[in-house]
């Protein structure tokens, strides 16, 4: 679980203001699809990290 808050939060520490455009200014900027695609792996990373959990 420990694991899958700091993937979700880099994620979003990282993604939400370069889509958001604060690096613009230096021609750095998140495409939707790019964004699409990230979130779609932070789901495939936590869905493996779920499955890999030892009971």
């Amino acid at each position: 679980m420990i694991q899958n808050l700091w993937w979700a939060a880099g994620y979003n520490i990282l993604a939400i203001p370069l889509a958001a455009g604060v690096l613009y200014k230096w021609d750095i900027m998140l495409s939707p699809a790019v964004g699409a695609v990230l979130m779609s792996l932070s789901t495939i990373v936590v869905a493996i990290n779920v499955k890999l959990l030892k009971v």
